[in-house]
């Protein structure tokens, strides 16, 4: 059977963030965009939960905040470490020049299927969900569209615009061939989850101790944990057995212990193979690549999802009217890189120094740790604790919406 053939101005490939706020904003500047998404849902655990004020203020741009915050969320205000025996607080997010001054907490499913939503309020968003890109369609050298396979076979998408958001193991890139610049990085990270009481309210954001270093996410119910292990490890921390890894995370967060048996084989853990990359060039004539399929980034910050985000909306911003009339060129995609290369790379040496400097002297630590010279002069001087909010919450180049709002729908009433 021959595939099914259709036509848009713009194809996305990939349905997270950047690629549905990407299909958002392009279908509400009149641009006829279809979004591809390979999962039959977004209900998928331990993907980035958190959203950064820089998304908020988006948000606010776009006149959605109040429907946007009735959605179930926690706020993250101030971010606190117990290193050893000391507790240290090191962000303060409560001074930020935005109008949401806290990192909302919200299961990323619920923050998908409201960007669906909206999207699907303009006639020319045109969602796909269970329909997979398997490769690209190139004519005399350029990319014309993509193949997929979907709920009813074969598909073909032709379009003048390919937009890859389908993360750092992305197909289209790979089919692409461009080359990236690995970084590296010392550590792996193993996610799970155990209930959350009242009483655990003022527990500390991050607990550091001899060679081990637990994340907590307070998610209401319960807590999502990240429990980081030298890079390649986790065959080892199988080894060892799940006893053995609950005990060690009972030394970092005794409270817990209660409630550890949650956690009752590794299949209640998953494991993120942290990689830190970053493509030379982010695009081909007719594709553009942007998000994690552009720059993996490091889960240090919970930054990488809000990364994608400003991708999605600088792209938006260069790429509506073109695509709208039809005069797309290198030089557009080019100036989208070139806008955000900048906040990528430098949001990833931060993560990288953050690694080298602190994370992988923890992991192989011989003795207890003890607060960074630099973590307690914030804990000391509450003001500083400004500054590396400013850095977490906002980043080193905020975007702001400028796509013109031409299709008509409830979205601009």
């Amino acid at each position: 059977m021959s595939a099914v053939s259709i036509v848009k101005q713009c194809c996305v490939v990939g349905g997270g963030p950047a690629g549905m706020m990407l299909g958002f904003l392009l279908a509400r500047a009149g641009v006829d965009v279809a979004v591809l998404e390979k999962h039959a849902d977004f209900l998928r655990d331990f993907r980035g939960d958190t959203v950064h004020p820089s998304t908020l203020e988006l948000m606010y741009e776009l006149g959605l905040m109040e429907e946007f915050l009735s959605l179930p969320h926690r706020k993250l205000e101030r971010l606190a470490l117990k290193i050893g025996n000391e507790r240290i607080r090191v962000v303060d997010l409560r001074h930020l020049p935005t109008h949401c001054k806290y990192i909302a907490l919200m299961p990323q499913w619920d923050f998908l299927d409201f960007l669906a939503r909206q999207g699907s309020r303009y006639g020319t968003f045109d969602l796909r969900m269970q329909t997979e890109a398997t490769d690209l369609i190139e004519e005399e050298g350029k990319v014309v569209g993509v193949r997929a396979r979907g709920p009813q076979g074969d598909l073909d998408v032709r379009a003048q615009l390919v937009v890859a958001c389908d993360g750092r193991h992305s197909t289209l890139r790979a089919r692409a061939a461009l080359q990236s610049d690995e970084f590296g990085a010392p550590m792996d990270v193993l996610w799970f989850r155990v209930t959350r009481r009242d009483s655990d309210s003022g527990e500390p954001f991050g607990h550091v101790g001899r060679g081990r270093l637990l994340i907590m996410l307070d998610r209401g119910e319960h807590w999502q944990c990240a429990y980081v292990i030298p890079k390649g490890g986790f065959a080892r921390v199988q080894a060892e057995g799940i006893e053995a890894f609950r005990s060690r995370v009972c030394a970092l967060a005794p409270f817990l212990d209660d409630r550890l048996s949650e956690v009752s084989s590794f299949d209640d853990v998953k494991l993120l193979t942290v990689t830190v990359d970053l493509l030379r060039q982010w695009w081909r004539p007719g594709l553009l690549l942007i998000g994690d399929a552009a720059h993996a980034m490091s889960p240090i910050g919970g930054v990488g999802i809000n990364i994608a985000i400003q991708d999605a909306v600088a792209a938006a911003n260069r790429l509506a009217i073109p695509l709208r009339e039809g005069r797309v060129s290198g030089a557009d995609l080019q100036a989208v890189q070139a806008r955000r290369v900048w906040p990528a790379r430098m949001t990833q040496r931060v993560q990288l120094v953050m690694q080298n400097q602190i994370v992988w002297p923890v992991l192989h630590a011989a003795q207890q740790p003890k607060p960074p010279f630099v973590f307690k002069l914030l804990n000391a001087v509450p003001p500083l604790q400004r500054v590396p909010a400013r850095l977490l919450a906002v980043g080193f180049r905020p975007e702001h919406v400028r796509t013109p709002a031409i299709a008509k729908g409830p979205a601009q009433s």
